[in-house]
């Protein structure tokens, strides 16, 4: 697979360099607005993308793909296999015709489950099984967290795949449904300095009372926690789960308050986390080891065309809110513009 290394070992040395490198292009990570579901496109400096999730709607991933210009996806990644993780992944599947589908190896037991292998099939994707891989995409390390030995083969929740992502000090974690019996399985198999501290992490089954716990966030320690979720009848997120993020001195992003979110990610490491809907984060350095942040150069400015509110977001329920605003029409990249309200998908949303 061009370019989509997958490593054993680190390799390669420092080659000397006789005039000064061009800036590289950035690390993307965007936690999808999909409803409740969840669906993270990570799309590498080099241009590999995997996509570890997919959502509950087929319909909703098509259009996510095309507002984010997404040409190719080299990897699709099955947390699980829930419906609301895997059923955008059928599109995705037939349109990009990946390299591999990673996933954890349990038998299909339900039809979303059936007519994702056998979209993969088609395509002529190949089935890879988690055992604990390291992915190399160019200089971004993807390691993948096999579910831990002894977990009930029944129970797709704690059968989940975690992904670390690492590029220049920034580390990202995610590990789908799991739940306290996995959790603190891993944390027996690696030791808890083998996870935090972690820049980006996404919360566990979208902030459901039986994901996170205080142990495992003690050895993750998160300093951005981005929850995915969506109008819901099981009260995610739960306000037990929002407390522990708060106990663990993080910062919350939500899919359904804020849409899609995006980390963009330098080569140094340094990150900045902005909304679909116009909030943009200040640029930090990664947290080194120790939990402390290095003192790096001075931050750049946030980019043109996104500009930060006082009062936080701009959301409209509906184009008839839009329309009392007097905001019609939205344009994509505008506060308050989500995919959401543009049903054509033409970048004008109500008009």
């Amino acid at each position: 697979m061009k370019g989509f290394v997958l490593a054993t070992a680190l390799l390669g040395s420092a080659v000397a360099q006789t005039t000064p490198k061009p800036a590289s292009p950035p690390l993307v990570i965007r936690f999808l607005d999909v409803g409740q579901g969840d669906a993270v496109l990570i799309t590498a400096p080099t241009g590999e993308t995997i996509l570890y999730d997919g959502g509950r709607s087929e319909a909703r991933m098509r259009e996510l793909v095309r507002q984010y210009n997404v040409t190719r996806v080299d990897l699709v990644a099955a947390s699980h296999m829930d419906a609301d993780h895997i059923t955008g992944l059928v599109p995705a599947v037939a349109l990009f015709k990946p390299n591999y589908f990673l996933n954890n190896g349990l038998a299909a037991t339900t039809q979303i489950f059936q007519k994702l292998l056998n979209t993969v099939t088609l395509a002529k994707t190949q089935g890879m099984k988690a055992t604990g891989q390291t992915l190399n995409l160019g200089a971004v390390k993807v390691r993948i967290l096999a579910p831990p030995a002894g977990m009930p083969v029944n129970e797709q929740n704690v059968n989940s795949i975690g992904l670390m992502v690492e590029y220049g000090g920034f580390k990202a974690l995610m590990t789908g449904d799991s739940e306290a019996l996995q959790t603190n399985a891993w944390l027996k198999q690696f030791g808890g300095q083998a996870f935090g501290p972690v820049d980006v992490y996404k919360s566990i089954h979208h902030g459901a009372a039986n994901g996170d716990t205080r142990a495992w966030l003690a050895a993750v320690r998160p300093q951005n926690v981005m929850v995915s979720v969506g109008p819901n009848n099981y009260g995610h997120p739960t306000q037990s789960a929002l407390d522990l993020y708060k106990a663990a001195g993080a910062t919350t992003w939500r899919t359904d308050l804020q849409g899609t979110v995006t980390v963009i990610v330098q080569s140094d490491g340094r990150y900045q986390v902005s909304t679909e809907f116009g909030t943009v984060g200040p640029q930090r350095p990664p947290l080194s080891r120790s939990g402390k942040r290095p003192i790096l150069n001075p931050i750049t400015p946030n980019p043109p065309n996104v500009t930060p509110t006082s009062s936080g977001d701009v959301y409209y329920a509906n184009c008839d809110a839009v329309r009392s605003a007097g905001k019609s029409p939205l344009l994509r990249g505008q506060l308050g513009y989500r995919a959401g309200l543009d049903r054509d998908g033409d970048g004008r949303a109500c008009e």
